[in-house]
């Protein structure tokens, strides 16, 4: 599968939607080349590894009490280090990310994970590598 966004609901965005039917495209070529007998070598790329969700700071009530900063705001994907602000509480506290570790944010303040009690998630990027790959004909 391929999830393109981040999009709200009901919206179509144009950017989205050319994003989206450019990763297709390229899926389908590999298909096309594979099937054709290409033989692919091995590369490395960079992943990113799903560590954790992260939920909203919460009262005892379990109350949402702090929002997403600005700064963290539509930045998905870039370096969250250890200090960085995080949450912004109702009362204009700075909740800062305390990590041992740069993360990369995603899904950040995305409406349908509020009652899943989704903040954003944090993953991690690792580099993969693949062998080479080439249709094997019996």
């Amino acid at each position: 599968g391929v999830e393109v966004g981040p999009q709200p609901q009901g919206v179509a965005r144009a950017d989205v939607l050319d994003k989206m039917r450019k990763i297709v495209k390229h899926g389908l070529d590999f298909v096309q080349l594979f099937n054709e007998g290409q033989e692919f070598p091995p590369c490395t790329i960079e992943v990113y590894k799903i560590m954790e969700k992260v939920d909203y700071p919460r009262n005892k009530n379990g109350e949402i009490i702090a929002i997403i900063h600005p700064k963290l705001q539509d930045q998905d994907w870039q370096p969250l280090k250890n200090g960085d602000p995080l949450f912004l509480t109702l009362d204009g506290e700075v909740i800062p990310y305390q990590g041992n570790c740069t993360v990369y944010p995603t899904f950040i303040n995305e409406a349908a994970y509020y009652e899943k009690k989704q903040a954003f998630v944090k993953t991690e990027k690792i580099k993969l590598t693949a062998k080479h790959l080439r249709l094997s004909v019996s």
